[in-house]
């Protein structure tokens, strides 16, 4: 290139326009030091706009002021690229600053330059002033209402900022409403969690003769999923198709979320099949849809994303690390983990908090200690995450401990999910004080009106400890009408300590919410049985088989080598059988010689004490541990998953057999992990 060509401006504005084009700082400043080597003292004003824009726009703030300050005579159109890219890369402050000097130089701002002094003022601090100032501005400079463009970002901003009346004010004035607009409020309206008013909104834009577009049509199916309208979005469905729209990969994955969020995975994935484009937004929202209904299959769609060529995201990873609950996801889990930490994810808030949860779900809670407490900063999913993690163990004392801390560090502030993981601790650890007067007083301390579940908390933390009829009084004083989940507490409170006519009432009231439940029949029945009152506990089970309750049998089961082992009470069927009932006979005299007794109040039939004792030596989780302590090499812990509540005398065998063999038993029934060791079980016999 000779002198006279690099010396011409219009060649240094295509030069700068280009490194825009290509991302390229080192083609832009190339051109920038050009311009100052050529045309130094008296760069012509276009060039040091196009240098601004190019600044700008690659978000090189520092880069951006200083062109713009090295401008003796700068333009509306340099004030306006800054205060465009400062906007767009989220920098509110500078933008209004730059918008406040370009006024003090007597610019007029134009149509391009409100609609960026808007876009900051949305993002500008809390209770700032600066959105009503510009709009006030504008209103002066004619540009509202008339202008389109303008109303538009003001209508944004309103909605964004929170000052929902002076939006809807201002959409109420504009003469000229676009789709545009009515995606504002559309689009606005679902972030705010109002999906109905989106409903609305997509109706009156119809109705005004004006034409949908992506966003329109996107924003509409986030508004179905968020109302969970799944026959709206369904009807919708077929209008996008007739339009045409599907084909837009947006659209497609929107329809992918909103099917996923009204639990109808399988047609969630009967649009991700029929994509022709699929993004990173197209896997994650498919991953999701399965994440959500706790389907395994979120797994499966994440090995796809990884074979398609789609690397790893926090969104991704934390997602899949939702469905990692129980002792099943707990290898996998660890796998996720370990891609956390490859792809540099790991210490992302939303991943970590994942792995908490993942951790605390899985019983592994030291591992969620050690991730929580190299946190960088946690949020509220992390601190609930940890605190339920201890609950799901019943460490009562460790869940306080760091519940205190959270309130001391004064950062988060607790929800009402945290006062029900921190009852629940309590509940399960036995501090029943301690659980009482948090629940009495979290009105008065925190702000937060007890909900149903912090009912069934205190109703099972007051059962648990055998205050049965103080829990009842609690009962019949809540403002709100007891849910399932209290008179389930009561109930099981009753079946605990044998208070049978209060667990009558608590059984009546179950029947008369969900009849069909089977758990509650037997619960009763079970109740009664342990009380000895057979006939009673007889009619009970006679009452299910004529209106055709079924009962859930009890299961247990346990994974070897990717296969999983599914055992029932005086199941016989296993293939190794013969090695199982051998192993248990040998445990049998070991813990008797060791001073274990059967506990035969947990043979819910009408036997001789022989035929008791050898009916509970054959639960289901007892078959599952003689298997795990065939096949499980020594030094690996025995997890073993159980459908219903561990008995009473599993309890105890469990405790001695974990000492018999120096083994570490974990058992997660359908209320709590229980880790057995040396004799003993880390619920302290509280559960």
């Amino acid at each position: 290139m000779t002198a006279a060509l690099a010396a011409d401006p219009q060649q240094l504005a295509a030069a700068v326009e280009a490194a825009i084009l290509s991302r390229s700082p080192r083609l832009g400043r190339a051109a920038h030091a050009r311009a100052l080597r050529l045309l130094a003292p008296s760069v012509p004003p276009f060039i040091c706009a196009h240098l601004v824009n190019f600044y700008s726009k690659l978000d090189l703030p520092g880069a951006a002021a200083a062109a713009l300050a090295a401008d003796p005579n700068p333009t509306v159109v340099s004030f306006t690229a800054f205060i465009s890219g400062a906007a767009q890369h989220g920098r509110p402050v500078p933008a209004l600053s730059a918008f406040a000097a370009m006024l003090r130089l007597g610019l007029r701002p134009n149509d391009f330059t409100f609609p960026s002094a808007f876009k900051a003022a949305a993002a500008a601090p809390p209770r700032s002033a600066a959105g009503p100032q510009v709009h006030a501005l504008a209103l002066r400079c004619g540009y509202l209402p008339g202008d389109a463009f303008v109303s538009c970002a003001a209508l944004d901003m309103y909605f964004k900022t929170g000052r929902t009346a002076l939006a809807r004010r201002l959409f109420e004035e504009m003469p000229n409403r676009n789709v545009v607009a009515w995606n504002a409020v559309m689009t606005n309206a679902v972030l705010d969690g109002r999906p109905l008013e989106t409903v609305e909104a997509y109706f009156g834009l119809r109705a005004s003769g004006g034409a949908p577009n992506v966003v329109s049509v996107c924003a509409f199916f986030n508004a179905c999923a968020g109302a969970g309208c799944l026959s709206l979005g369904e009807q919708f469905h077929g209008f996008v198709v007739k339009c045409g729209f599907e084909k837009d990969v947006s659209v497609s994955n929107s329809m992918v979320d909103f099917y996923g969020k009204c639990r109808c995975a399988g047609k969630a994935r009967a649009v991700f099949d029929g994509m022709g484009v699929r993004n990173s937004v197209s896997w994650c929202s498919m991953l999701v849809a399965h994440a959500q209904n706790g389907e395994e299959e979120a797994f499966f769609v994440y090995l796809g994303a990884r074979r398609a060529g789609e690397e790893p995201t926090d969104f991704m990873v934390s997602s899949v690390l939702t469905t990692c609950a129980g002792l099943l996801g707990l290898e996998l889990g660890r796998a996720l983990h370990a891609v956390a930490v490859r792809s540099c994810i790991d210490a992302n808030i939303f991943v970590a908090s994942a792995l908490v949860d993942m951790y605390g779900k899985c019983g592994g809670v030291g591992d969620a200690e050690q991730v929580f407490f190299e946190m960088p900063k946690r949020n509220i999913v992390s601190w609930n995450a940890m605190i339920g993690g201890y609950a799901h163990i019943g460490d009562a004392q460790s869940a306080l401990a760091v519940f205190g801390d959270m309130i001391m560090g004064g950062e988060t502030a607790p929800n009402y999910i945290t006062l029900v993981n921190v009852l629940t601790a309590c509940s399960r650890g036995g501090l029943t004080k301690e659980g009482y007067e948090l629940f009495e007083t979290m009105k008065q301390r925190f702000g937060i009106e007890p909900r149903i579940e912090h009912y069934a908390c205190v109703v099972d933390l007051l059962g648990r400890a055998g205050m049965e009829e103080r829990a009842y009084e609690i009962i019949q004083k809540m403002p709100i009408r007891p849910s399932i989940s209290v008179w389930g507490a009561l109930l099981g409170a009753c079946k605990m300590h044998g208070k049978t006519e209060l667990g009558r009432i608590a059984a009546e009231k179950l029947f008369q919410l969900d009849p069909h439940d089977s758990g509650n029949h037997v619960l009763l029945s079970n109740m009664l049985a342990s009380a000895g009152r057979w006939a009673e506990a007889t009619d009970v089970r006679k009452e299910m088989k004529n209106v055709g309750i079924k009962k859930d049998p009890g299961r247990s089961w346990i994974t070897w080598k990717n296969v999983v082992h599914v055992f029932h009470a005086k199941d016989t069927k296993h293939e190794m059988n013969n090695e199982i009932q051998a192993l248990l006979a040998k445990l049998k005299g070991q813990m008797q010689a060791a001073g274990y007794m059967p506990d035969t109040q947990c043979s819910l039939y009408d036997l001789e004490e022989e035929e008791k004792e050898s009916e509970v030596f054959q639960h289901s989780e007892k078959l599952a541990l003689a298997f795990g302590l065939i096949c499980i090499p020594p030094g690996v812990p025995i997890r073993i998953m159980k459908n219903l509540r561990i008995c009473v005398d599993c309890h105890r065998a469990f405790k001695f057999i974990s000492g018999i063999v120096g083994r570490e038993i974990i058992v997660r029934d359908n209320s709590r992990f229980h880790h057995f060791k040396n004799f003993e079980c880390s619920c302290k016999d509280y559960w």
